[in-house]
């Protein structure tokens, strides 16, 4: 086989990067590649060594280079991206030649196909900075946690920022109940349980019902109230993928797929009402939540009991304080046409949640 092979990308595919550039001449190794690049949803563009034409080596988002074109592409200009894949798995010599074309990462097929995968994924979503990613869980039941959690990603999207607001809660009744869309078209967890290996972001984000400008991912009315680990992370990977900020109402129990969530989780919020009771509870849920979790923040909320003030129940829980919860009266219950958590942009929780925002998003940098 000789000359070049050009996959030509599909139209229309926006804010796209495109797809990885191949170089090989191993037939064999070619069909797998581009297999890999169907399963991720991207076309490669194909080369026998480095491609004659300017700037196509350099502007690749990803170079695949076939272990038998490494002595052809050992002269081109170092860069970024550059995997170096054969096939042998006793072939001491395949990291020096990845040393030799300054490859990023040695891959040997079949073990690690998942991996290149993802990787082309990545590139055909055009990825960039991930999803603030915020969990909420309550220091004990009934310490308003998904009222918050909902606030928050109803504010985070007035404010213009992709937003996925997640139930992790199978049992807490549903946010898109909370939400007053129940009945609004897309999946729920339940069709996501066999998920594995790689979600698409754009698909998952397609696939939920939209409510208040935000994407939902809740529970049916079925009796599923558990999906698998590895869906869980699946899932939140995709999210995370399209930016933006996702928001996760947390249960207050630590289990596999919710410890799954927590690893993804780049700022947990503790809603703690300010009580003796409801301290003494949270303290066990930050315990456990803790051990997953590193940056666990409490936010409490009134009325106070005796002797107990925000900052007092933040020193008491040993953990930075957030600020205090406000109250406020007239949010939606099922059945009735109320705005949602934080759909008043002047109510007193919308300017907490706006304030939250403003500060987490500096933290990460991404104002």
């Amino acid at each position: 086989m000789t000359g070049t092979v050009t996959h030509d990308p599909p139209p229309g595919t926006g804010g796209r990067q495109g797809g990885p550039l191949i170089v090989t001449e191993d037939a064999e190794l070619l069909d797998d590649l581009l297999r890999l690049c169907a399963a991720a949803g991207a076309t490669p563009e194909v080369h026998h060594g480095v491609p004659e034409r300017r700037g196509i080596w350099e502007a690749a988002p990803l170079v695949l280079v076939g272990d038998d074109a490494a002595r052809r592409v050992r002269g081109a200009a170092r860069r970024r991206g550059v995997v170096l894949v054969g096939r042998d798995q006793d072939d001491s010599g395949v990291w020096r030649r990845a040393v030799e074309i300054g490859a990023d990462h040695v891959l040997v097929l079949p073990d690690g196909e998942q991996w290149l995968v993802d990787r082309i994924a990545d590139v055909a979503e055009g990825i960039g900075r991930p999803a603030l990613t915020v969990g909420v869980i309550g220091g004990r039941g009934g310490a308003g946690a998904s009222t918050l959690s909902c606030a928050l990603a109803v504010t985070a999207a007035r404010e213009g920022l992709r937003t996925l607001l997640v139930d992790a809660d199978p049992l807490g009744g549903g946010l898109d109940v909370l939400l007053g869309g129940e009945t609004a078209e897309g999946l729920r967890w339940p069709a996501f349980a066999a998920s594995r290996g790689r979600v698409g972001g754009g698909a998952l984000e397609e696939s939920l019902p939209e409510l208040h400008s935000l994407r939902v991912l809740s529970w049916d009315r079925g009796d599923c109230v558990a999906v698998p680990a590895q869906a869980v992370r699946a899932v939140l990977a995709a999210a995370r993928r399209r930016g933006g900020a996702v928001v996760v109402d947390l249960p207050r129990r630590v289990d596999e797929g919710v410890a799954e969530a927590l690893a993804q989780i780049d700022v947990g919020l503790l809603v703690v009402p300010a009580e003796l009771r409801a301290v003494a509870a949270a303290t066990r849920v930050a315990s456990a939540v803790g051990m997953v979790l590193r940056d666990l923040r409490v936010a409490v909320r009134g009325p106070y009991a005796p002797g107990l003030d925000d900052r007092e129940v933040a020193r008491l829980l040993g953990l930075p304080l957030v600020g205090e919860v406000p109250v406020e009266s007239g949010l939606r219950r099922p059945g009735e046409g109320r705005t949602p958590p934080g759909g008043s942009a002047r109510g007193p929780l919308a300017r907490f949640c706006t304030a939250f925002w403003e500060r987490a998003l500096i933290e990460a940098g991404a104002a």
